[in-house]
């Protein structure tokens, strides 16, 4: 008697996270990326602190892409974080831009930005991440994100943020103070 063989494909497949512990980790990867936000801001260059800041967005969105197994595109994930940006309006992006560049002044110029600079890189990746949260949730992915369906969203959380995370900031400060 001849045994017969079957064969079968086996894909490997990641396990579909529970919706909750999705989450969960999703909102990690943006607290945890606001506190290296919190951090690029305080580079005491010009400009190169903006960099810093894009840089840990889109280190954000790589490990957003990781959490949703959406795939990623450095690039593209650069050009969505520039057009939210831009997004938010001429005074927004001059603020930002005025914050940074304000570090040309000694002492003074260096210590105003580096209060506001903080607070406004750490809001702008909240809200980026919040805004990837609910695209990525809804199933999407960087190739159908359209910044300027989600501008007024956007808004409305980098508004919210900037409350928290200057309390976010505050709270840093204290912990490295008792440390």
């Amino acid at each position: 008697m001849t045994q017969a063989t079957t064969t079968s494909e086996t894909t490997e497949q990641k396990p579909v996270l529970d919706p909750a512990l999705r989450l969960t980790r999703a909102e990690a990867v943006i607290h945890r990326n606001t506190l290296w936000a919190l951090g690029a801001g305080v580079v005491p260059f010009p400009i190169a602190d903006l960099l810093a800041v894009i840089a840990v967005q889109v280190k954000m969105l790589k490990e957003m892409s990781d959490v949703y197994d959406v795939p990623f595109k450095e690039d593209l994930a650069k050009k969505l974080v520039a057009s939210l940006l831009s997004g938010m309006g001429g005074i927004s992006v001059g603020a930002i831009l005025g914050g940074s560049i304000i570090k040309l002044i000694p002492a003074f110029g260096t210590a105003l930005g580096v209060v506001a600079v903080p607070v406004v890189a750490g809001a702008f990746t909240h809200a980026t991440g919040r805004v990837f949260v609910m695209h990525f949730e809804s199933g999407g992915t960087f190739l159908d994100f359209d910044p300027n369906k989600v501008r007024d969203h956007f808004r409305g959380e980098f508004e919210a943020a900037k409350d928290k995370v200057a309390q976010l900031q505050q709270q840093e400060k204290s912990s490295r103070g008792k440390s």
